[in-house]
């Protein structure tokens, strides 16, 4: 796909409708049958994947000058002449062995001695596309009493209304259910949205008969699926603020011609939060004084109506202007009741 673009693609077109071109030549490249499809029969739900996905996304991951598929034995050796070693996966959800491999998968991997060729092995037991790894430099393990203490000191906030948490979790050997047993308390816990460690989680539900290591899976598998974030000290979220503030600030007034930026920063996480464009209208007219979901929604409408923009609902677009502040009251309300609360503790709102 990148060679097409590059030899293929005219420079006049842009990167947008030269990706398009690529994507379409790979489509037709498929429908004639080559041998490669039939030898690799995943390759054609890779590209109806990549094709789903947004262009400039795909411009920066795939069609980079500089992009170069490696396997990881080969970025372990660029890496150690820096005299950086292997970590641990950045990803939390690969850490949880039960929703990754078989036992007889985790048996197999055991036996192999070297921790960098185990890697390797597990890359294609489990058919890894991407890594995302941590390496660290001068890297020294801590004692198990030291690994447990600095583990009931992480701090942690549930980043999802808490009814709309899925105990579900997709990993290597597809989607695996959570346990309501253990889970519901810690939710239930966390729903408030305040800031805990995992200390005082333990400590608020060790009546449940759930252990610390049960503690520390379930904070990996909701940060791993995005249902829980990690959370920077105070003094951290502090110097942080004042930049967020001034970015998000930035990315709403955008918001008010483009939907391009979908996220916000958050001090509290020091990462990023998925809030949508009308949602960051609404903190933009909430910036503004603007106090009720009504108000909000009015104010939203306003931006629109001025630039001839409608709301496509259900694929259709909402003519009237009395539906339209409908659909956008629905949403302030709703905005207000789940997503609010959260941004709030995040400190974005």
């Amino acid at each position: 796909m990148t060679e097409h673009a590059e030899i293929l693609g005219s420079e006049g077109y842009g990167i947008v409708n030269r990706i398009n071109g690529a994507l379409e030549f790979s489509e037709k490249l498929l429908e004639i049958n080559p041998i490669f499809s039939r030898a690799n029969p995943q390759i054609a739900e890779r590209i109806k994947k990549v094709k789903e996905q947004n262009r400039h996304y795909l411009a920066h991951e795939y069609f980079n000058r500089d992009w170069h598929p490696m396997h990881f034995a080969t970025m372990a050796d660029w890496l150690s002449p820096a005299k950086l070693s292997y970590a641990c996966s950045a990803h939390q959800i690969d850490h949880i062995d039960a929703v990754n491999l078989t036992r007889e998968q985790q048996t197999f991997l055991k036996d192999i001695p070297d921790a960098m060729f185990r890697e390797s092995v597990r890359d294609f037991i489990v058919n890894q596309q991407f890594r995302r790894d941590y390496w660290v430099k001068g890297v020294r393990k801590l004692s198990a009493l030291e690994q447990v203490e600095l583990m009931r000191a992480l701090r942690v906030i549930l980043t999802v209304h808490r009814p709309d948490v899925t105990l579900k979790v997709a990993g290597a050997l597809g989607e695996a259910s959570l346990s309501e047993s253990v889970y519901n308390p810690i939710l239930d816990y966390l729903a408030d949205h305040k800031i805990k460690t995992l200390g005082q989680i333990e400590q608020a539900i060790k009546d449940k008969g759930i252990t610390l290591s049960q503690v520390i899976q379930a904070a990996m598998l909701l940060t791993g699926s995005g249902q829980m974030a990690m959370v920077q000290e105070e003094n951290m979220i502090t110097r942080a603020k004042k930049h967020t503030d001034k970015l998000n600030g930035h990315i709403m007034s955008k918001a008010g011609s483009s939907a391009d930026i979908t996220y916000l920063a958050s001090p509290v996480t020091g990462g990023g939060m998925a809030v949508g464009r009308f949602q960051q209208l609404f903190l933009l007219a909430m910036s503004k004084g603007k106090k009720q979901p009504n108000d909000w929604a009015l104010f939203v409408w306003q931006i629109l109506a001025a630039q001839g923009q409608k709301i496509i609902k259900e694929g259709k677009a909402l003519e009237t202007g009395e539906e339209n502040i409908k659909e956008l009251t629905e949403q302030a309300v709703s905005f207000f009741e789940k997503q609010l609360p959260i941004l709030k503790a995040l400190q974005i709102a």
